[in-house]
């Protein structure tokens, strides 16, 4: 039986492109959502959090709709000269960013709110500047936070299905990742492949919770 390892590192190079770009726009989005008392704060907690109650599909046909070439996003690219983005690698990244935000951004939130005021009152009493201060007092205190955030953005990548069918198609070398892989195989009734992609799957999220359980054990044990 030959192995297709195409699927496989073009999940691991969408998951890590993605958690990369999520580290860099969740980060700061926590932030703001931590500290401020604006009215806004709650509609945008709930738009990020949209993803986690709304099916993928839904989410990934409303994103079609916008990256499209009628869409307001897709006529704007065309304007620029560029092509459209559904039905590519980039496509890809970016259904991914809107699908796994909150999965960066409300561990994070998290862990910046429980940092309390008094350490931010104590860099300001030694006139650190905010962004020393966020550096060297926030994240470190909030790595709990940044671990978590990370490990689930790159694993609920790897496992999208719904999003990068409807934006990315299924073709392979460009879009074909593993959980549209696995997908193609039960239709074509070669359960066999299925199962050997299916199997790594479930390895591999086993892995990935086993290792956060006992990094936040570790971290909660240091702090007492």
């Amino acid at each position: 039986m030959e192995m297709d390892w195409q699927p496989v590192w073009l999940s691991l190079k969408l998951a890590s492109v993605t958690t990369v770009l999520l580290l860099l726009i969740g980060t700061p989005l926590a932030w703001w959502l931590s500290q401020t008392r604006s009215f806004f704060k709650q509609p945008i907690a709930a738009i990020i959090a949209l993803p986690l109650v709304l099916p993928s599909t839904v989410l990934g046909f409303y994103l079609l709709l916008l990256l499209g070439p009628q869409g307001a996003v897709g006529q704007f690219m065309q304007r620029l000269g560029l092509d459209t983005l559904p039905f590519t690698f980039a496509g890809l990244v970016v259904a991914s960013i809107f699908y796994s935000l909150p999965f960066m951004v409300q561990p994070l939130q998290n862990a910046f709110e429980n940092l309390g005021k008094k350490p931010l009152e104590i860099a300001a009493t030694l006139r650190a500047s905010p962004f020393d201060t966020f550096m060297s007092v926030v994240v470190p205190l909030a790595r709990p936070g940044f671990i978590t955030g990370i490990v689930l953005c790159f694993a609920h990548t790897i496992g999208e299905f719904g999003v990068i069918l409807m934006i990315g198609g299924n073709i392979p070398g460009e879009t074909q990742v593993l959980s549209i892989a696995i997908y193609d195989h039960v239709e074509m009734l070669e359960y066999g492949q299925a199962h050997i992609l299916s199997a790594g799957m479930v390895l591999f999220s086993f892995v990935v919770l086993l290792t956060l359980f006992y990094m936040n054990r570790r971290t909660e044990v240091r702090s007492r």
